[in-house]
């Protein structure tokens, strides 16, 4: 188990949550390493922080450091690792280099400010701006890291109403509570900007939990326990909120681009025959548009170059811009380029043969515990 235990800047070389969480470690008995960002300062004592402020069973279970994201002459901080080892009785397994240009995927956070701007060729068309809700409990955030990828989008994560009535496209992400964002969307006045964002007929994008919100009702009494609540009526759909929860590799296409995705849901989503706009909806990928309100239960769908470009020019033709695409990186291309240098620098700089030791044997027994308070 690898933990960072600095918090999650917007870039990082190695990234595996925003917290030291030691709770699935004390579950499996698995051995921590945890990683420290050093471009935030501070690091060493960091480690030696968070190792004292652990309680003795998460204390016995850190088998080692990592420090992340160092500029410069490695022999310059030797002392200070010798130090830490000392301290701490625990190795330090390496020292990552700063890689301009990669980073991992963040996952449960909007974090796109590393996609921004990758893209070489600059837009032959008008510029597209996408509004992406930062909705409190967001899952699956990567879903929107290909459109800031793309030449002439400009995404903005956002929980301004403004910001979403005055941009393009909006987009509304997966989510882990679809019933309680749903509720912040209508606290926050940022349901009501993406409704008028529909009634003008610009584009809105519902992603899995986002595509559940757009739906007439919700009927949960898994997620929430909230039963029968009104969705935003966007799209001539209900939802049910079913206890298993239903996992795939689903494949399709739109207008010709082929699609490979994935799906974790438990609300299953269906088109309400007894609603008249029900004749009107088309099918999209596995779910349906409605004039210019889209969703989709499919997550990466995004991801794939030709189905994305070509969404990109239908979504900006009802927002009245012209989107061209222009050549540009592709999406697989450009991730796959980042976990190779990612994997270089871990086989270069990283004590993999101790990290391999620690998953086949177990984190060492006796080493030492910090007293509290040291």
């Amino acid at each position: 188990m690898v933990c960072e235990g600095a918090g999650s800047p917007a870039e990082v070389n190695l990234r595996a949550g925003d917290y030291v969480n030691m709770g699935l470690a004390r579950h499996a008995r698995m051995p921590a390493v945890v990683v420290g960002d050093i471009d935030r300062g501070g690091v060493l004592a960091a480690m030696f922080g968070t190792l004292a402020l652990l309680d003795a069973d998460d204390q016995a279970l850190v088998a080692g450091w990592v420090v992340n994201k160092f500029r410069g002459d490695v022999g310059l901080l030797r002392p200070g690792l010798d130090r830490l080892e000392q301290v701490t009785g625990r190795p330090v397994l390496g020292v990552l280099p700063w890689l301009p240009g990669a980073w991992s995927d963040a996952e449960d956070a909007l974090a796109i400010a590393g996609w921004r701007g990758e893209a070489a060729a600059p837009a032959a068309g008008d510029r597209l701006s996408v509004a992406v809700v930062r909705l409190p409990r967001v899952s699956n955030a990567t879903d929107v890291d290909a459109l800031a990828l793309e030449p002439g989008v400009t995404v903005t994560v956002t929980a301004d109403p403004d910001v979403v009535a005055a941009s393009d496209v909006v987009v509304l992400p997966g989510s882990r509570s679809t019933v309680s964002d749903l509720e912040w969307l209508r606290r926050n006045g940022i349901a009501a900007a993406v409704s008028a964002h529909a009634a003008a007929g610009r584009p809105v994008l519902g992603v899995c939990g986002g595509h559940q919100m757009l739906a007439a009702s919700i009927d949960d009494e898994i997620e929430s326990g909230a039963g029968r609540v009104d969705g935003l009526g966007l799209l001539p759909t209900t939802v049910r909120f079913d206890r298993d929860k239903h996992l795939g590799r689903p494949q399709g296409a739109w207008r010709g681009e082929p699609v490979t995705a994935y799906e974790i849901h438990h609300g299953v989503t269906s088109l309400d025959a007894a609603d008249p706009r029900a004749a009107e909806a088309e099918p999209f990928l596995d779910g349906w548009r409605l004039g210019s309100v889209w969703g989709t239960t499919w997550h990466g769908a995004l991801e794939h170059d030709g189905f994305r470009r070509a969404w990109l020019v239908a979504a900006a033709a009802q927002a009245g811009r012209r989107f061209v695409p222009a050549p540009g990186p592709g999406f697989a291309a450009r991730r796959e380029g980042m976990v190779d240098a990612l994997a270089d620098a871990v086989e270069e700089h990283l004590d993999t043969a101790a990290l391999l030791r620690l998953v086949e044997h177990g984190a060492p027994s006796g080493l030492p515990l910090l007293p509290p308070g040291a």
